[in-house]
C-alpha cells in the first residue's frame, strides 16, 4: 500500500493513477494515524514553495519520522523542492531540510516554466532509475533544486542550463518531473519506488 499526503498542494488522482497502472493500491488521505503507519509515503506537489510548507505542517514530523525510519519517501514536483533547506520563491520560509539545498528560479533567458518532455541524463546510480537509460520525462516548473552534495544527484536535464531532475540518498528519493505523465518509463520509475527493500 503505498500512502498519498494530502496535503492540498497535490495532483492528487493523477499519481493514485499512476500507481494504478503498475498494480499497485495506493490511499490518498490526511490521517494522521495512516500516515504515521504508512509503509510508502509520497508528496506530490504543485503550486507555490510558501503555501506547500503552510500546508505540510500538520504532516512535517510524521516526514520526517518515516524517513528517519529508513521507509521509502518519493517527493514529486514541488514535492521535490520542499524537502530542500529553502527556497528564492519564500525566503523567510523554512523547507523540510531533509536533503541539505536550496531552491532556486530558473534562471532568465529560457522560457518558464520549464514545461514539456526533456531527457532525463542519469549522473549517479538510484534505485529509483533501474531499468532507465536516456529516457524523457514529463516537467512543468519554474524553479530548480540546487543541492549542496552533487553524490545525492541521480539524474539531471539539458535546459540551457544544469537542472537536477531526481535525487536519492538511502530511503529518500524525489523527481522534479511527474512520472505519472512521462508513460511507460514514468511508470518504471513507481515500479522501483515500491519494489523498495530496507
Amino acid at each position: 500500500m503505498v500512502t498519498i499526503i494530502d496535503y492540498k498542494s497535490g495532483n492528487l488522482k493523477s499519481i493514485s493513477n499512476g500507481f494504478k497502472k503498475i498494480g499497485t493500491e495506493s490511499e490518498i488521505t490526511r490521517d494522521i494515524e495512516k500516515i504515521a503507519s504508512a509503509e510508502f509515503l509520497v508528496l506530490p506537489g504543485v503550486g507555490a514553495f510558501g503555501k506547500a510548507m503552510e500546508n505540510i505542517e500538520p504532516f512535517k514530523e510524521l516526514i520526517v519520522e518515516h524517513v528517519n525510519d529508513d521507509k521509502p519517501f518519493l517527493g514529486i514536483c514541488l514535492g521535490q523542492q520542499v524537502l530542500m533547506s529553502s527556497s528564492d520563491e519564500a525566503p523567510d520560509v523554512n523547507g523540510l531540510d531533509l536533503f541539505k539545498g536550496h531552491v532556486e528560479k530558473i534562471p532568465d533567458g529560457r522560457k518558464i516554466p520549464h514545461m514539456g518532455w526533456n531527457q532525463l541524463k542519469i549522473y549517479n546510480n538510484s534505485q529509483i532509475l533501474n531499468g532507465l537509460n536516456n529516457d524523457f520525462f514529463y516537467f512543468i516548473h519554474s524553479y530548480h533544486v540546487v543541492p549542496d552534495d552533487e553524490n545525492i544527484i541521480a539524474g539531471y536535464c539539458d535546459y540551457g542550463v544544469k537542472i537536477v531532475s531526481a535525487l536519492s540518498e538511502n530511503n529518500l528519493f524525489s523527481t522534479q518531473f511527474h512520472p505519472e505523465k512521462s508513460g511507460l518509463q514514468g511508470l518504471k520509475i513507481l515500479k522501483n519506488f515500491v519494489n523498495l527493500k530496507y
